[in-house]
C-alpha cells in the first residue's frame, strides 16, 4: 500500500519544500493505457518531472471489479502541462496542485474513486460534521476498465459477446483535493475506505525524515 512507500518518496519530494513557483506537483487517473503514456512521456523528460508514485487501483462492487491506475508527478510546470494535456486528451482526470495550496492549506488529502462513491464520501461527511475543505476536483470523461464475474460462468461463446461490453464500460471516475482539520483526518481516512476511495495524506511527501 502507498503508506509502506512514504518513506522512499519523501527523497524523491524534498525539493517540494522550496516554493519554486516554476514547480508543481499533478495527480493523474485513468485508464491504464492512458496512465503508460503519460508515464512514458515523464520517463522521457526526467529532467524535467519526477514520477513519485504509481498505483494500480481495483474497486469491487457486487459482480463489477472496476481497474484505474494511479500516477503522482512533481516538476516542471509547462511540462506537466503537456502532461495533462495528454491526460485528458484521452480521457483521464488530473490535478494540478500549486505551490500556493501546501502554503495555505493544512492537512491536504487526495481522494480518488468512483464518482458515485465521492459524492457518497461528502454527504456521510457532512452527516458526521466532519471539517474539510473542498479545493479540486476533476472526472475523468474516457472509459474505465471493468471485471463482471457473472461472464465467467456464461457459455464461451456468449462470454465473448458480452465481455468486451463490460471491460469498457462508461464509469466516471473523480480525483478530489480536500483539506481538514487535524481533530478530522481519522474520521476523513475511515470515511474514504467505507466508501472504497483511494486515500492519500499529501502533505507526508512534503515531510522530511
Amino acid at each position: 500500500m502507498i503508506e509502506n512507500k512514504i518513506k522512499t518518496l519523501r527523497k524523491a519530494a524534498k525539493v517540494s519544500t522550496m516554493q519554486d513557483a516554476d514547480k508543481i506537483w499533478c495527480v493523474i487517473a485513468g485508464s491504464e493505457e492512458m496512465v503508460n503514456n503519460v508515464s512514458y512521456e515523464a520517463i522521457l523528460d526526467k529532467e524535467r518531472v519526477t514520477i513519485l508514485c504509481r498505483e494500480h487501483i481495483t474497486s469491487k462492487e457486487s459482480f463489477v471489479t472496476q481497474k484505474f491506475d494511479f500516477l503522482m508527478l512533481y516538476g516542471d510546470e509547462n511540462k506537466i502541462r503537456d502532461l495533462s494535456l495528454i491526460c485528458k486528451e484521452e480521457g483521464g482526470a488530473y490535478l494540478k496542485i500549486a505551490p500556493y495550496y501546501t502554503k495555505n492549506e493544512s492537512n491536504l488529502i487526495l481522494l480518488v474513486g468512483m464518482d458515485n462513491h465521492v459524492k457518497k464520501f461528502m454527504g456521510d461527511g457532512e452527516k458526521r460534521n466532519l471539517n474539510f475543505k473542498f479545493l479540486l476536483e476533476d472526472q475523468t470523461t474516457g472509459f474505465i476498465e471493468t471485471d463482471v464475474s457473472l461472464t465467467n460462468k456464461m457459455p464461451s461463446l456468449i462470454k465473448k459477446t458480452f465481455d468486451p461490453l463490460f471491460k469498457v464500460a462508461d464509469v466516471a471516475l473523480s480525483t478530489v483535493l480536500i483539506s481538514a482539520d487535524d481533530k478530522d483526518i481519522e474520521g476523513i481516512k475511515l470515511l474514504s475506505r467505507r466508501n472504497k476511495l483511494f486515500f492519500i495524506e499529501f502533505n507526508k511527501f512534503l515531510k522530511e525524515d
